[in-house]
């Protein structure tokens, strides 16, 4: 690499840390407005993760588009850590019940609705919205169903799913809401419409080798906490078999995408090698 190209490189590193600065910033004071809401080991570094996260997955954003990305992480992670305090499957269910509620439009009655319900608005000025906005309510539901399937495991003793069936319900790590989140907010509605189906089919795919790398990297923590894990079900030489498969078959699944939508196809290639990077060395989450 020549002088002129790491001066390059250095300068677009810097600009996405600006990015990623602004969107640490936002993270903060919303967390700060919802601290009630938020498990404790959402701590600087957390947030300071997640904003990297996204600055460096859509780098050439800025960081009011990349608000809406931002909001919608912080808010899987907060009801995440709802679901994890329920006392019972119920109460469970009606979370996801008041939420897809507010997906749909209707009024907040709590915290973890109203910072949904700054999602939904950040998203309905948008061209996109109203064309999207069944589909951005769909994957919301797929999360939430996840959660339930996931509490079904988690109180049925030593009934643990098989890997394949594990990984099939990794819409709970919301990755994919997410990615919708953020196409509404910074896409074409034309184009992701026309690609929808192809482009959802690879967020999906992408959405299950993250919740595997999430898997890897938070072993110990989720033995702690009780948490369901993929190393709970096999040993890691399989999962990091499985792993190479699935990440494999998504990137093949983006080159076919690549001319039809550069722009998004980029994006989950982009999400697919900087989160798993991340994994392979550290963890957004702090102590629990």
């Amino acid at each position: 690499m020549t002088l002129d190209d790491q001066y390059a490189a250095a300068r677009e590193a810097g600009r996405i840390s600006s990015v990623a600065i602004a969107g640490e910033r936002g993270l903060r004071k919303r967390a700060g407005d919802y601290s009630d809401l938020l498990p404790p080991s959402i701590d600087a570094t957390m947030l300071a993760g997640l904003a990297q996260s996204t600055a460096a997955i859509a780098p050439t954003c800025t960081p009011e588009q990349l608000r809406a990305a931002n909001l919608a992480s912080l808010w899987v992670s907060a009801e995440d850590y709802l679901v994890e305090r329920a006392s019972s499957l119920a109460e469970v269910e009606q979370i996801a019940a008041r939420c897809l509620a507010v997906a749909g439009g209707a009024a907040a009655g709590d915290p973890l609705g109203r910072l949904l319900a700054e999602v939904r608005d950040e998203l309905a000025a948008t061209a996109a919205y109203e064309r999207l906005q069944p589909v951005w309510r769909e994957e919301l539901r797929l999360m939430l169903d996840a959660e339930i399937t996931e509490w079904h495991w988690k109180t049925a003793g030593n009934a643990l799913p098989p890997l394949d069936e594990y990984v099939g319900n990794a819409h709970n790590y919301g990755a994919s809401w997410v990615n919708v989140t953020h196409w509404i907010r910074t896409s074409d509605p034309h184009l992701v419409v026309r690609h929808l189906d192809a482009l959802l089919a690879a967020s999906r795919e992408v959405q299950q080798v993250l919740r595997l790398s999430n898997d890897l990297a938070s072993y110990d923590r989720d033995r702690r906490t009780g948490d369901l894990n993929a190393l709970l079900l096999v040993d890691r030489p399989e999962v990091t078999a499985d792993l190479a498969v699935r990440t494999e078959r998504c990137r093949e699944l983006l080159r076919g995408l690549e001319d039809q939508c550069p722009v998004e196809a980029g994006y989950l290639a982009r999400e697919l090698a900087w989160t798993t990077a991340f994994y392979g060395k550290a963890d957004f989450w702090g102590a629990m």
